[in-house]
């Protein structure tokens, strides 16, 4: 009997004994996958587009050369324009220069992703779609897109575009405008993109094509330009506005700008430029 009791002794004393060494409880597996998988996550971009900006001592500016009176080359040849006298006066608040460089509008984005320019700033329109691919400033100025036509054309309203063929600019907000309203895109005949507006207004002239999808105040420049000769309908596409299409991250490049473009409107420097080309100060408030 004592030995039997002596045996259940030892046994219960080696149970606790190993209980006491028993390894501790560890960390669930998933915990521990978080603190790996964050520990594996690499540290955000440092934003270096202001200092790299400043360094270089100026912006490039994308701009379409024929999209009066934003960004177009004069009887001289010269780039002048809203836009870029806008671009000019950010640039020298900001001590800096505007380099104006021409691309093809139709590949904008591209451009700015590739670095070939800083900014695209000609008569932007803002969109939810753009935004998704850039930065954007706020607005600086309100638009409209229109339909322009000769003044002895038979179109009067947008209904009588059905059967017509449209003339727009590849790329433009009256294409994208046009071509997402199904009802106006599924009656007109046919919708011919061109390179720049002066080709597509000679090709309204000749009547080669029936209309142009343009933006109001290119529209209202070559109606001041050439008195009688066009009219815009009542019924318009779309309103608008414009901003400056920035490289996603550029934040501080971004709001220096927009400082700046603060800075013009308090000492007077937007309404001035705006004077001159419009005769009214249409700059967002």
């Amino acid at each position: 009997m004592k030995r039997i009791l002596m045996v259940t002794l030892v046994a219960l004393l080696s149970v606790a004994v190993l209980a006491g060494c028993s390894p501790k409880t560890q960390e669930p597996a998933e915990t521990a996958g978080q603190v790996d998988a964050q520990a594996d996550e690499p540290a955000a971009a440092e934003d270096t587009s202001l200092d790299d900006i400043m360094a270089k001592g100026k912006f490039l500016m994308g701009l379409d050369d024929s999209f009066p009176p934003m960004g177009f080359r004069d009887e001289n040849g010269e780039l002048v324009g809203f836009d870029i006298d806008m671009a000019r006066g950010v640039a020298e608040h900001m001590g800096i220069e505007a380099e104006l460089v021409p691309i093809d509008w139709s590949t904008k984005e591209l451009e700015l992703d590739s670095k070939n320019i800083d900014v695209i700033w000609n008569g932007y329109t803002i969109t939810d779609e753009r935004k998704e691919k850039v930065l954007m400033s706020e607005p600086y100025m309100k638009n409209m897109q229109v339909i322009l036509v000769t003044a002895d054309s038979d179109i009067k309203k947008l209904a009588d575009l059905a059967g017509k063929n449209v003339a727009v600019q590849e790329g433009s907000s009256a294409q994208g405008v046009i071509q997402d309203d199904a009802e106006l895109s599924a009656s007109v005949g046919e919708i011919t993109a061109f390179k720049d507006y002066v080709t597509a207004l000679l090709d309204v002239d000749s009547g080669q094509v029936d209309a142009l999808g343009v933006d109001l105040v290119v529209a209202d420049y070559y109606m001041a330009k050439k008195p009688g000769q066009y009219v815009i309908l009542e019924e318009t596409l779309a309103p608008e506005e414009y901003g400056i299409g920035f490289r996603k991250g550029d934040q501080a490049f971004h709001d220096a700008v927009e400082a700046a473009l603060e800075e013009m409107k308090s000492d007077g420097t937007a309404a001035e430029i705006s004077n001159k080309w419009f005769g009214r100060d249409v700059t967002e408030s």
